[in-house]
């Protein structure tokens, strides 16, 4: 499912729309579903946390019975610079309640998350308007029954930016992951602008195809408030584009660059 994707991988985010009102080298990479191409300073620390994380899944079975299933997690993201070019990331799914309505029984879980490293490298194409960057990552399946991917993910992402202007911008994020032998590759073009003084936006479309599985689509969209040079406020909203099932994603966060 996408929205598993996204709750996994809401660390990730839009490339470039979150620059305004940051250094021009640094992006935090919240929100949205892509990555960011800048790497944090090093020395320095990135705290990116989502203030929580939702979901909304709806379902019909073959025997026409309506499951609906609500939840919350708190999703976080460390990121700190090795070298100029290149940041280590370790993130965590964080605790997460769930609450699942099916035939009219409801059931309440909670639980914690699973984990994630990865390593950013930034690639240098000698252009002032086009920046890119790789990500190495793996998430590690340490949460609760209920609340994990159930296997090991590895996954190996690039992300390519445009900036046309102050204004506008547009990037691109390719992903291919590997879970307990199958692969699956996500596309996620965005779209960032600025709309007037801190605040900006953007917009995102999300492929994803999973072996021996239906090709999935996505569209996501959401706001950033630049409060100053070293934190940010987002929210997003995003829906599910498969067929007959319902899926809904929204979040609140905050980052700071300690």
């Amino acid at each position: 499912m996408i929205s598993k994707t996204i709750t996994a991988f809401a660390f990730a985010a839009l490339a470039g729309a979150s620059t305004y009102g940051l250094a021009a080298d640094f992006s935090f990479d919240r929100p949205g579903t892509g990555f960011g191409t800048g790497i944090t300073p090093v020395g320095q620390l990135a705290w990116e946390q989502g203030l929580p994380s939702a979901s909304y899944q709806e379902s019909t079975d073959a025997n026409g019975q309506k499951t609906k299933q609500v939840t919350l997690n708190g999703d976080m993201l460390l990121r700190t610079g090795l070298a100029k070019d290149l940041e280590l990331q370790l993130g965590w799914q964080g605790p997460s309640w769930s609450k699942t309505k099916t035939g009219g029984r409801n059931v309440e879980e909670d639980g914690l998350g699973d984990v994630s490293i990865g390593l950013k490298k930034a690639i240098d194409l000698d252009d002032d308007q086009l920046s890119m960057a790789i990500l190495a990552e793996a998430v590690i399946a340490t949460g609760n029954e209920g609340f994990s991917n159930e296997d090991d993910i590895y996954s190996l992402s690039s992300a390519v930016s445009y900036a046309y202007s102050d204004l506008l911008n547009t990037s691109i994020t390719m992903r291919y992951e590997v879970q307990d032998g199958n692969w699956a590759v996500s596309a996620i073009p965005t779209l960032g602008y600025q709309i007037s003084g801190k605040l900006s936006g953007y917009s995102e479309f999300i492929f994803r195809k999973a072996e021996s599985e239906e090709k999935e689509y996505a569209l996501g969209t959401g706001l950033i408030y630049a409060v100053n040079d070293r934190m940010q406020l987002d929210a997003g909203i995003g829906v599910d584009l498969n067929g007959k099932d319902k899926g809904y994603q929204s979040g609140l966060g905050v980052s700071y660059l300690f």
